[in-house]
């Protein structure tokens, strides 16, 4: 008998062949420049082909446009393209001019970020100002700042926090990117002589309620703030 029959050659079943790795990199760069808003590893995973590594395809696309005159980043946790950083002048001219804010809408912004959930008797005493109706009002619209809760205090006063759009605006991945004492100091927007025991809040943002809050009842969403006059 032959050795060389099929049975001293054993026929086994070729591996199937994994995702293209290539292809997907094209996939996840043509939707993430296509999209309006960033993607979350998530929704990538759900629309690269199946068994991908999301993790490895975004760092290596990343990698690719670090140098670039846009670069993949993350936003809010999520990841979107952007304009590089130091390029963003040359764009100054093209791009909408959305209103500014005035310096009271600025330091509610402010004191909003860094001292979630706050209300806003807690925000005129930081500022030592009144607040306006206004104020707080340009600030959700623009969908930076959100209604929370509600503070189980006499009176029951609405919370705000921050929204991903404040991140998503501002360039954070995260909150606590927010700059601390010694980057504001580094900045100059902590000047003369600051006093020994002025400290930065370590800021906040998470969805889960604190447990001196209450949520908001859907009828809170559509009631007018009964906001002072007064702002400066």
């Amino acid at each position: 008998m032959r050795e060389d029959v099929a049975d001293e050659t054993e026929m086994v079943d070729a591996p199937s062949a994994g995702p293209d790795r290539g292809e997907a990199l094209r996939i996840a760069e043509a939707l993430l420049f296509a999209s309006a808003e960033p993607f979350s590893v998530e929704e990538l995973a759900g629309r690269l082909p199946e068994g991908v590594d999301v993790a490895a395809i975004l760092d290596e696309l990343s990698a690719q446009y670090a140098g670039r005159g846009v670069n993949l980043v993350r936003v809010s946790g999520r990841w979107a393209f952007r304009t590089a950083s130091d390029l963003s002048f040359v764009l100054a001219r093209d791009v909408v001019e959305q209103k500014k804010l005035s310096r009271a809408a600025m330091e509610t912004l402010a004191i909003v970020a860094y001292h979630q959930p706050v209300t806003r008797a807690e925000i005129e005493e930081i500022r030592g100002v009144a607040t306006s109706k206004g104020t707080l009002d340009l600030l959700l619209e623009t969908g930076w700042v959100r209604l929370r809760g509600r503070r189980r205090a006499p009176g029951r006063p609405v919370t705000y926090g921050t929204t991903p759009h404040f991140l998503d605006h501002f360039g954070l991945d995260a909150i606590d990117d927010l700059p601390g004492l010694e980057e504001l100091k580094g900045a100059g927007f902590l000047e003369g002589r600051v006093p020994s025991d002025l400290s930065v809040p370590i800021p906040s943002d998470d969805d889960t309620l604190r447990p001196d809050e209450d949520p908001l009842d859907q009828d809170d969403l559509f009631l007018p703030m009964e906001l002072g006059d007064g702002d400066e």
